[in-house]
């Protein structure tokens, strides 16, 4: 169904890759004008130009989601909104908690949930304005139960998760939803990537063996789904993994 009027914009963080970007492309295609944003500004431009020659409406806009005052001048240019994606985030490093880097936990914090804060806040009046709001937190599985040497990432995404759950009791009542999707093991371009500091090879230990991981694809249509539902229906919490994955510490692995 296409999108009301007055709620087919949908913002996207963490649009330069990966997770973001597929779910700008599949809500393009839903029928929402989509505007991209994160800290890349090639990546985005050139995101929104692949979404327009391919028939959809795409708007670029470079955007640190952890700069407050950038936050609020972004959301100034709204008086409606019907979508946020929270998708901006990450992990940096798996050390354990004896010998973790108190600044990557910073960072990861900074990003995941203040930045979830920061823009949440910003364009809650626009999303409320719309009559027909919906809010996505793009969590993890992380969120919800711990596992070694994930300590500052567990960390961030049990925030974010009780941001989101906390936030949809607080507006009950408004026209405005709540939904959080976390996802288990996804295979991207970067994510294990920038975790391991551009390391490949301890990158590629994180899917070792995995038949198949979930891709950003998979994740984006399931914020597809959940956001294209009719009105009345809330999709709380979806938790999404491949079907080798049981758990965050019990994964089938080919080897």
């Amino acid at each position: 169904m296409t999108p009301a009027a007055a709620s087919r914009i949908a913002v996207v963080t963490g649009a330069s890759s990966g997770i973001g970007a597929a779910t700008a492309r599949q809500l393009a295609a839903e029928g929402y004008r989509v505007v991209v944003t994160a800290r890349r500004k090639d990546r985005i431009e050139a995101l929104a130009a692949e979404i327009t020659a391919a028939g959809g409406q795409a708007t670029a806009y470079a955007l640190d989601v952890t700069d407050r005052t950038a936050v609020d001048e972004f959301a100034s240019a709204f008086k409606t909104i019907g979508v946020l994606v929270n998708n901006a985030g990450g992990a940096l490093g798996a050390d354990p908690i004896a010998t973790g880097d108190p600044a990557q936990w910073r960072q990861m914090y900074e990003t995941n949930v203040i930045g979830t804060l920061n823009i949440t806040q910003a364009l809650l009046p626009a999303l409320t304005a719309s009559g027909d709001g919906t809010v996505v937190v793009l969590s993890s599985t992380a969120g919800h139960g711990t596992y070694e040497g994930g300590g500052g990432y567990v960390a961030a995404k049990h925030a974010e998760h009780v941001l989101a759950e906390t936030l949809r009791l607080e507006i009950v009542g408004t026209p405005v939803r709540v939904i959080e999707v976390a996802p288990g093991m996804v295979k991207t371009d970067e994510f294990a990537l920038t975790r391991f500091g551009g390391d490949t090879e301890k990158a590629a230990k994180v899917y070792a063996g995995v038949a198949q991981p979930l891709t950003a694809d998979d994740v984006a249509e399931t914020i597809t789904w959940a956001v294209t539902r009719p009105a009345h229906v809330n999709i709380d919490l979806l938790v999404v993994r491949p079907r080798a994955q049981a758990s965050n510490t019990k994964v089938h692995r080919e080897l």
